[in-house]
């Protein structure tokens, strides 16, 4: 009898789980045809939370919910009142879980002044928070990364522009940065109202060109005239940028890395470096990374079959490519940069500015208020930075703004 039981109970058990296991897995009875089927699980989050899910136009709950449903093609929609929407087609298969993480961002970004200097040309620094700024008075660093109490948060000053020739035009000037973003090669012109070889207020004979090597970790009090080794020092500066960028391409595969040295453009690798923006040089076929391809992966369509002149992003973890296509006019004008999450891009066309996922789905327009089209810059915590001049029949330069987009 208790051998009986013993079996029972292990048999029981079994049953049991086995049922959580085949639940676990996405198997659910159909009571209607009396028959277990597979089905997947859509796990949908946002940002913000509590933002509505829609399935084939069917409101369905809000993030963060799971949902289960047979295998089918989907029409996945996040909404939520006062942001920008998200939407992508799904193909789910039985006993696959696909994520959905939007970030939602607000019709009605809010504005915040970050400067009151009047700037004539802002340049931000290849590694992100970090922005160049010339003044009226003198040229500064601004960082925007840096957590201050006061309304203007401060700037360390590069340089006195009284210790420059005052025939220099600022507002087209020129920065190079060093490999470490510790220096910088400001290259300025004359300006076109004072003949070349006049006597400047500092004594010096005006010059049609001249480049000066700055540290951008404290006050210059004497620049540094490099304008005869500009060119060898930029050399060494594009030897050491290229060092680096081959040392983060040889944590993607093998054969990529191969590809990419031969036949590709970088132009900028995302903020945790598992991605690539990059222009093709040559026509070439991107072969299969990772074997077996991995079954759940970002199912937006990709190519493979990489054209010269096409600009392309690369996702080393899912060994995926895609062509950017709806971004052209910003690649070519390099007002394309990516967002501080590393799985968007954010753009400035058509004036105004946009983030987009980097598979090139969903666009969402985040601002089209008053900006100087010539510089953006996103914050490493999610914000955006522009040149606005609010009141233009008073102050005759911009200031630098903090859009609040999340």
């Amino acid at each position: 009898m208790k051998i009986l039981f013993r079996l029972l109970f292990f048999l029981a058990f079994i049953i049991v789980l086995a049922s959580v296991i085949a639940y676990a897995r996405g198997y659910r009875l159909d009571l209607e045809e009396r028959s277990v089927k597979s089905t997947g699980i859509i796990s949908a989050t946002s940002n913000p939370k509590a933002a509505k899910i829609y399935i084939n136009g069917q409101l369905k709950g809000v993030t963060d919910t799971n949902l289960t449903l047979p295998p089918d093609n989907y029409l996945v929609e996040i909404k939520k009142d006062g942001y920008t929407g998200w939407s992508k087609k799904i193909n789910l298969k039985g006993e696959l879980v696909i994520n959905v993480d939007p970030i939602l961002f607000p019709v009605n970004p809010s504005l915040s002044p970050l400067t009151n200097l009047g700037i004539i040309k802002a340049v931000p620094t290849e590694d992100g928070d970090k922005i160049v700024i010339i003044a009226a008075d003198a040229i500064y660093l601004f960082d925007a990364g840096k957590k201050t109490l006061p309304f203007f948060p401060p700037l360390n000053k590069i340089v006195n522009l009284s210790l420059l020739p005052n025939t220099f035009d600022f507002t087209n000037a020129k920065v190079i940065f060093s490999p470490d973003q510790k220096q910088a090669i400001f290259e300025f012109a004359s300006s076109d109202d004072l003949p070349v070889g006049v006597l400047t207020k500092a004594g010096a004979l005006a010059k049609s060109k001249a480049s000066y090597l700055l540290s951008l970790q404290e006050d210059n009090l004497n620049p540094l005239d490099v304008t005869l080794s500009k060119d060898t020092l930029i050399e060494a500066w594009q030897k050491e940028k290229t060092k680096n960028f081959n040392k983060i391409l040889e944590t993607f595969p093998k054969d990529f890395d191969k590809i990419a040295s031969d036949s590709f453009n970088i132009i900028s690798f995302s903020p945790n470096e598992t991605k690539v923006l990059y222009q093709a040089k040559n026509n070439v076929e991107l072969p299969l990374m990772i074997k077996p391809i991995m079954i759940v992966t970002n199912q937006t369509s990709e190519e493979r079959s990489i054209k010269k002149g096409k600009t392309y992003v690369y996702d080393r973890k899912e060994d995926k490519n895609f062509l950017i296509t709806n971004n052209q006019l910003s690649i070519i004008n390099n007002q394309i940069k990516w967002y501080f999450d590393s799985r968007h891009f954010v753009v400035e066309e058509d004036k105004k500015i946009s983030i987009v996922d980097y598979d090139d789905t969903n666009k969402q327009t985040v601002y089209s208020g008053p900006f100087e089209s010539s510089f953006f810059n996103p914050t490493s915590d999610g914000k955006v930075i522009v040149l606005i001049n609010l009141n233009s029949q008073v102050n005759e330069l911009p200031d630098l703004y903090l859009v609040g987009i999340r």
